[in-house]
């Protein structure tokens, strides 16, 4: 039987990244939502095999202004609650900690580039392993204190909640370890202007992600790999 991966997508070159080549390859029917415009209250996010909850330049904190955001929220508290697998990349990450009763806010400092992360020994036998020797990306300035019930995985000196797992098959990264480096340039020009205000080197980032692309797939494959054969 096929299992199916739905993503709530709130930005178009924020996508699956490196994780849908990997679903593909398993088997996995994959597809998306616009988390804007979608009904959220469909059934078939609740049916999923796996929901992926990605990245964007919103708060999920921001429900006034974005109104959509409660129905995501509602969504994904219903997937928690029934133990259902999913996982949260950045704002995605955000929003399974607010709804497992944990506070979201900006932290102060944009984290924007390719830095490491420290695993916690809970983190170092869990699927992330393999980023003991490596860098992830990281694009945020919101935060999240850790949920009353969820397991710290990694964290660094800038924000010490960096990854958490809920139970067996929830995990949030903070970090966007889906990023393909071959194709940061549409996040370059997507957020240029917010590049801009937080004084990042464009050029350097760019340089970067160009070194950093032939080893970064490799440790993306490695970790989701591992935590798609942990969910079954």
């Amino acid at each position: 039987m096929t299992r199916t991966a739905i993503a709530l997508r709130h930005v178009a070159f924020e996508d699956l990244g490196l994780i849908e080549p990997l679903l593909t390859a398993l088997g996995w029917n994959v597809s998306y939502r616009d988390a804007a415009l979608d009904d959220l209250a469909d059934p078939a996010l609740q049916q999923a095999d796996l929901v992926a909850v990605l990245g964007g330049p919103i708060g999920i904190y921001e429900t006034e202004t974005y109104p959509f955001l409660k129905g995501e929220l509602a969504a994904i508290e219903k997937r928690l609650k029934a133990n259902k697998p999913t996982l949260g990349i950045c704002l995605g990450a955000q929003a399974m900690a607010q709804v497992l009763g944990a506070r979201v806010f900006f932290g102060g400092t944009k984290e924007i580039g390719f830095g490491r992360v420290s695993l916690t020994p809970e983190g170092t036998a869990s699927a992330l392993a393999p980023l003991a020797d490596g860098a992830v990306l990281h694009w945020h300035g919101d935060t999240f204190d850790l949920p009353q019930g969820a397991t710290r995985l990694a964290s660094n000196d800038i924000y010490p909640n960096q990854a958490f797992a809920y139970g067996a098959d929830a995990l949030a990264l903070q970090f966007h370890l889906e990023a393909d480096p071959s194709k940061l340039e549409r996040w370059l020009v997507g957020h240029a202007v917010e590049l801009a205000k937080a004084g990042i080197d464009i050029a350097a980032l760019r340089r970067e992600a160009a070194e950093r692309a032939p080893t970064y797939a490799a440790q993306a494959v490695a970790v989701f790999g591992r935590w798609l054969n942990e969910i079954g």
